[in-house]
């Protein structure tokens, strides 16, 4: 018995249902459960899946504002920044990138008042040099993530 692509398989079968059993697994990959056991262990330790966690409508409990914070910052400050930024709790993804601005924030906002009281603070940061926020008025897609394809 082959095994060609079933690593891929795994992970998509999973992305199709984060929660299924080894036993459902194997059955639908049509491999045994230590098989499924063996080849899941081996995509978590070498980091390819990071873990298992609920996909949460963070506009149905209230965060429906959602902000994309573009910064200039200075070069050396870039890692510090950065690090300041994934530690404040609302801040969804955190990217450092090419282009005009740094670092691109993207945050989820319960109203205004508290998106404008985390972009003053963080303009308080000596270190930023200009920003640009976005507020997001209708969301299209979000937090996707897309199957693999299966190698020939």
């Amino acid at each position: 018995m082959t095994y060609e692509n079933l690593d891929r398989k795994l992970v998509n079968a999973l992305l199709g249902d984060g929660r299924a059993s080894l036993r459902s697994l194997g059955e639908d990959l049509d491999v045994s459960v230590t098989t499924v056991s063996n080849h899941l262990s081996a995509l978590e330790e070498d980091g390819i899946i990071n873990g298992y966690t609920p996909k949460v409508d963070y506009d149905a409990l209230g965060y429906d504002v959602t902000a994309i914070i573009q910064l200039k910052v200075e070069g050396s400050s870039l890692p510090d920044v950065t690090e300041s930024l994934k530690q404040h709790k609302q801040m969804i993804s955190v990217y450092e990138v090419t282009g005009d601005y740094d670092i691109i924030a993207v945050g989820k906002f319960m109203d205004t008042d508290g998106m404008n009281a985390q972009i003053k603070e963080l303009l308080t940061d000596p270190e930023i040099n200009e920003s640009n926020t976005s507020v997001v008025l209708n969301t299209a897609t979000e937090h996707e993530q897309f199957e693999l394809d299966l190698q020939e």
